[in-house]
């Protein structure tokens, strides 16, 4: 097997890495079949996902609405520690505007937000 190529294969070493999963765990020896077998599945399984299932990157909206979860804020406090109004900070969360490079700044230093995302790099 060198790559999973249909979905039906996709399913079948999934089955087989919940199987190998019952017999392998932290105590096997890496040079043990079990453990080689379930990590090249694995690998295949990763491939196969990465290419059929990708994972977006989060928009700055929503990791703006996570973090304020997070730290537990309002728009209003928000808007407080950002220094903008509270109109302002609804206009970003609800996508009607973006953050200027003064904002994004804020943004990224006082919500602890990775610069490439606030900037959307």
């Amino acid at each position: 097997m060198a790559k999973i190529k249909t979905e039906q294969q996709y399913k079948a070493a999934c089955a087989r890495i919940e199987e190998l999963l019952k017999v392998v765990n932290n105590d096997t020896p890496i040079d043990d079949p079990n453990y080689w077998e379930l990590d090249l599945i694995s690998d295949f399984v990763a491939d196969y996902e990465e290419e059929h299932f990708p994972v977006e990157s989060p928009s700055l909206v929503d990791v703006i609405k996570l973090r304020m979860y997070e730290m537990g804020l309002t728009q209003n406090k928000l808007s407080e520690l950002l220094n903008v109004s509270p109109s302002r900070v609804s206009e970003y969360l609800s996508g009607k505007c973006e953050p200027t490079l003064k904002v994004a700044r804020e943004i990224s230093r006082k919500l602890n937000i990775d610069a490439n995302i606030v900037l959307g790099v």
